[in-house]
């Protein structure tokens, strides 16, 4: 029987005979043939331990077909709610002003994010997107994919009896289309462009002639929201990224960790899963939700994973407007009519809604980018936005490009090719021993010289502040041009990326490109793709710190990339904690004044800041004390000695404890634990925790501001004990490497499993693991997969 199965890696046509190879007793009770569809299409499932699936197929559709299957087996509920979404149905099934899906669009209300996605579904822009000719528009493999999809999500719920009580029974949960996979595709794309300004498109109205006009927005108020929209410490969506060449490693091939932080609720989860088309591809990794290809993974040769980008998706076009329209704008003088879109949507309870959105040679006109960065429509000035990821439905190519890798230079061939990510950098190692970083986004060519040329005062003033690019619409001569290497026009070419190839490590942890080397600086490129020469996150100056460090160290191997994974290092308290605990033992009488004017007995908080192995390990005592105190202590006034450029990783520091804002923030610190009955040395993962099937699971990890790669998001509820759910950090995270034989070395984790479904014996058996700081071992290789004790095999076709 072994010697069938090895023979079985070799031939391909044995990799379809793999049921029938399997030992005996897993033939007889793990095989099952199901028939659920229609349309010729059929794949091969083999589950292993956490219930991790490899998909084994013919051909692309096959494998889209036989993802799409898998995936609801485990998100049915959550990917039906986002193909509500993008139908622009949530205000039909969920009323309209119930808060809408914060996963694919920022839409404050249903009704908000339906207009929207109406309006981009009767425009047809997917359809348009799925027919333009690649490279600009999808391959024929992609489309393919996405019909499988589509098929394989619709088999699903023809066969199965859903048992997720958070969609069981439900009207919503329906058959999907083609269109609606790509419209999903579309929604992740923008999310960093007309995505983020849903509310400002729909809610955009032209005043009235009786209207008094609204002055111009405050400049110094707008470049502020402007930056902290487009900050890079968001505790939104985040990750790390590391890559390390062969010259660091113990045996001469690269090595890759990747710690992505995302959302652990809703549609931008990920999911885990192997592809296989024998002779085609071979991939192992992570998937956003409704997405036919993997997203950050690796296979024999290669390893990559993503951190989000600093680069700015978007710009703005002041528009000048005819005195006598208001829906009218000059371009060199002549007026344009903008383009009317009335976009009706069903409303659960009520009349249908109809609202006209107004769009422009430059895209839609918009009245905000949030509610802190008001953008006016008067009688003389309105805004359109451009986003060029609304001309992008090319991600999914990236990632078939990634998944055919051999080398690192294949990635960013496939980069080049494709120019299909929007809002991500690309961090990646192979077996060879080389490495590369890559901010090679999908950005708005918004060179320098074009920002100091065009840009309108109020622009003059954002664009150095956040990146974001204000330009004169009224001329044509400020129009974005093209770059002869970009695969569609307004956008930047692959030469004008910043790149690093084969430096001993590669890292980012969502700051600009400047420092993915702190020996090996890149500079040059334009303000629109980040900073140069300003202060890094206190996450960045703390991985740079580690894996410099582990670099120098040299003769790496896996376990040192999943022991830098854990070591849950918390980098301000490295900074911070020992003059916090010596000003608190200094306190006259040992008390502090809180806010409130009482004083407040701190000596206890003393000794446990003293005592703090500056880690936020669930063990760890004194964590959370720190973790309180920090987030109340001012940013303003938080350091002495202030930000050097000649010293980006070790400045600034020194904690500014003379401050009286930091003895308040000690006592009411204090105050708010002992309230809470939450002892002052009481472990971390004692009130750190998530909740699952009535089950606490402690969770390690830190907060953003406290700099710790082991990122978590936590949720304060100090009457249900402390932090007790998570919203978003450290998701699918993977430390791959190689030995030189024919499977690579990977060790792989999904942080809150693999099914939101509370009653799947996986929606929480990874998230245990998570807490006990485990990995799963990869079953890359045949002979790993057929050997799985937990090996069961679906046969799913029509």
């Amino acid at each position: 029987m072994r010697t069938r199965l090895r023979r079985a890696v070799v031939a391909a046509v044995a990799l379809f005979a793999a049921v029938g190879t399997l030992p005996a007793a897993a033939a007889q009770n793990q095989q099952k043939q199901e028939h659920p569809s229609h349309g010729g299409l059929s794949a091969t499932i083999r589950y292993t331990e956490y219930g991790i699936p490899h998909i084994l197929a013919k051909n692309y559709a096959d494998l889209g077909f036989g993802t799409g299957w898998a995936q609801a087996t485990d998100q049915v509920c959550t990917l039906a709610d986002g193909f509500v979404t993008v139908r622009g149905e949530r205000s039909r099934f969920f009323g309209a002003d119930a808060a809408s899906d914060p996963a694919l669009s920022s839409a404050t209300r249903n009704l908000a994010g339906d207009l929207y996605f109406r309006g981009v579904r009767e425009a047809g822009t997917v359809e348009k997107l799925m027919a333009t000719p690649a490279p600009r528009g999808p391959s024929r493999a992609v489309k393919e994919l996405m019909r499988g999809f589509a098929a394989g999500y619709n088999a699903w719920l023809r066969k199965n009896r859903i048992t997720d009580p958070a969609c069981k029974g439900a009207g919503w949960v329906r058959p999907v289309t083609v269109q609606d996979v790509a419209a999903r595709n579309f929604a992740l794309a923008v999310l960093g462009g007309q995505g983020r300004a849903v509310d400002g498109i729909t809610a955009a109205q032209p005043p009235a002639s009786t209207t008094p006009t609204a002055g111009a927005p405050d400049a110094r108020n707008t470049a502020r929201a402007a930056r902290e929209l487009f900050a890079a410490d968001s505790a939104d969506m985040g990750s790390n990224a590391v890559a390390f060449s062969g010259a660091t490693t113990a045996n001469g091939r690269g090595l890759l960790l990747g710690n992505p932080h995302y959302p652990w609720q809703g549609g931008r989860r990920f999911w885990q899963s192997q592809q296989t088309i024998p002779g085609e591809l071979n991939i192992a990794g992570g998937s956003l939700l409704g997405s036919a290809t993997i997203s950050i993974g690796h296979n024999a040769q290669v390893a990559w994973s993503h951190t989000v980008a600093t680069g700015v998706t978007l710009n703005l076009h002041q528009l000048t407007l005819d005195p006598a329209d208001p829906t009218t704008y000059l371009v060199d003088g002549r007026p344009e009519r903008m383009t009317e879109r009335r976009v009706t949507v069903a409303v659960q309870g009520g009349e249908p809604v109809t609202r006209t959105q107004w769009w422009t040679r430059y895209g839609p006109v918009v009245t905000s980018l949030g509610a802190s960065l008001p953008l006016p429509w008067t009688t003389t000035t309105a805004y359109a936005l451009n986003d060029p990821n609304a001309t992008n439905l090319r991600a999914s190519d990236t990632a078939l490009g990634f998944s055919k890798a051999r080398s690192t230079s294949d990635v960013l061939g496939a980069l080049k090719g494709t120019q299909g990510l929007p809002w991500v950098n690309t961090i990646a190692a192979d077996s060879q021993g080389d490495t590369l970083f890559t901010q090679s986004q999908v950005l708005p060519r918004i060179t320098d010289e074009l920002a100091q040329r065009c840009s309108t005062p109020l622009g003059r003033v954002t664009y150095p502040a956040s990146g974001v690019a204000i330009l004169d619409g009224s001329r044509g001569d400020c129009a974005l041009g093209s770059d002869p290497d970009a695969v569609q026009p307004g956008i930047f070419g692959p030469a004008k990326m910043p790149v690093l190839t084969d430096a001993p490590y590669a890292e980012n942890s969502n700051d600009s490109a400047w420092l993915a080397n702190a020996e090996r600086p890149i500079t040059g490129y334009e303000r629109v793709f980040g900073t140069v020469g300003t202060q890094r996150s206190m996450r960045t100056r703390g991985a740079l710190q580690d894996v410099s460090a582990m670099a120098a160290r040299g003769r790496l191997t896996v376990r040192d990339l999943q022991a830098q994974q854990f070591a849950n290092r918390v980098t301000a308290g490295d900074l911070a904690a020992a003059d916090a605990a010596k000003t608190c033992a200094a306190l006259p009488g040992g008390t502090a004044t809180g806010s409130d004017g009482k004083a407040v007995d701190v000596r206890e908080a003393c000794g446990v800041l003293a005592a703090w192995d500056r880690t936020a390990n669930t063990d760890s005592r004194g964590a959370l004390l720190f973790d309180r105190l920090w987030r109340k202590l001012p940013t303003s006034s938080l350091w002495k000695v202030p930000f050097s450029a000649a010293d980006p990783v070790g400045t600034p520091n020194t904690l500014n404890t003379d401050a009286p804002a930091f003895a308040t923030a000690l006592a009411d610190t204090v105050t708010e634990l002992r309230a809470a009955g939450v002892p002052l040395d009481s472990r971390l993962g004692e009130h750190q925790f998530v909740v699952r099937n009535g089950k606490h699971i402690a969770v390690p990890g830190g907060t953003e501001s406290l700099g710790v790669w082991n990122k978590v998001e936590p949720v304060w509820n100090p009457a249900g004990g402390g932090y007790t759910e998570v919203t978003t950090g450290s998701s699918y995270i993977q430390a791959v490497g190689w030995d030189g034989g024919r499977c690579p070395v990977a060790r792989i984790l999904l942080t809150y499993s693999q099914s939101s479904n509370p009653n799947s014996p996986h929606s929480s058996d990874q998230t245990r693991l998570f807490s006990a700081e485990k990995w799963v071992t990869s079953r890359f290789c045949e002979k790993d997969i057929l050997s799985s004790p937990a090996l069961r095999v679906v046969r799913v076709r029509s």
